[in-house]
């Protein structure tokens, strides 16, 4: 599949909102997420070959950062009847094999992810608490070969955020599938 580049919306954007269901049958908003330092919005799908390679890396830094006020959500928002991989009970299966430790929501009309500008899968938007655009870019500098990562961008982020530091103007654009949209 060829590659498409995250629009890299101006840093500062405030996060849009969204009231979305979850493959664990909860429906989450920015809300939900209130008591979070860091909130890191993943639009993400089941099929493309670009999130399956960094959805552990996804999962581990969930993980790793539980404790330390971080959240992560992914937002599926691909066409179900194009791409029957992406449905709500796809992604239910997905959540469960792979034991998502972050919430997985639908976005059926597609309007969320028109409002943060999205583009590809993954596409990665990272709010500090004031809910205001500091990161949005690539998981890390290798999503083919994890062995051989030398930049670690989105934790670097985070890190920086959760430590009062400055997030590096130094950003990538995330590469991946495009998003599915309806016709």
């Amino acid at each position: 599949m060829p590659a498409v580049n995250s629009a890299m919306v101006p840093l500062g954007t405030p996060a849009p909102d969204f009231n979305l269901p979850g493959t664990d049958n909860k429906v989450y908003s920015l809300e939900s997420f209130k008591d979070k330092k860091v909130l890191v919005v993943i639009f993400m799908c089941n099929h493309c070959p670009y999130v399956k390679a960094v959805l552990r890396r996804l999962i581990n830094l969930q993980n790793d950062y539980a404790e330390r006020s971080v959240q992560l959500v992914g937002i599926n928002v691909n066409d179900i009847d194009k791409y029957p991989d992406d449905s709500p009970e796809n992604m239910k299966i997905l959540a469960e094999k792979k034991n998502l430790p972050f919430p997985y929501l639908f976005d059926a009309t597609q309007d969320i992810a028109r409002a943060y500008d999205a583009v590809c899968t993954p596409d990665i938007y990272v709010y500090g608490e004031e809910r205001k655009l500091l990161y949005r870019g690539r998981v890390d500098d290798n999503w083919q070969h994890p062995d051989e990562i030398t930049r670690h961008d989105l934790r670097d982020a985070i890190e920086a955020i959760l430590t009062g530091q400055p997030v590096s103007d130094d950003q990538v654009s995330s590469m991946g599938c495009t998003i599915k949209w309806k016709e």
